[in-house]
């Protein structure tokens, strides 16, 4: 099980983040994410929950606990998912999602469903 202080680096640099770039967006200094990545200090709640949501994570997955249940039920499935989360090209695509109409999406999980073959 990795600790928070390996999981904030990786996303970190996931994002192409220097420390002063994330203690920017963050609201707190540099030390402060230096000390995090280094394991010499944990964040508060309040500051745990601003890192969760920066990064798009779940607070377990932050603080290095394995959850028992995945969104993916397909192994291959999750890995896809997490190939596409980390890539930006291809995470732009579901990024521009968050805006689409609720008819928009109904025309996506038509499209999905019939490369299912359900429809």
């Amino acid at each position: 099980m990795e600790s928070f202080s390996g999981i904030l680096k990786h996303l970190r640099n996931r994002e192409h983040l220097t420390q002063l770039e994330l203690a920017d967006k963050l609201g707190i200094a540099k030390s402060t994410v230096s000390m995090y990545e280094n394991g010499n200090r944990e964040p508060d709640f309040d500051t745990l929950v601003c890192i969760a949501d920066f990064f798009n994570v779940d607070m377990n997955y932050l603080l290095g606990k394995a959850t028992e249940h995945s969104y993916y039920l397909n192994k291959e499935t999750q890995q896809i998912a997490q190939e596409i989360f980390e890539n930006k090209d291809l995470k732009m695509l579901f990024d521009t999602t968050r805006d689409c109409t609720p008819e928009d999406m109904k025309k996506v999980i038509s499209m999905i469903k019939a490369f299912k073959g359900e429809i």
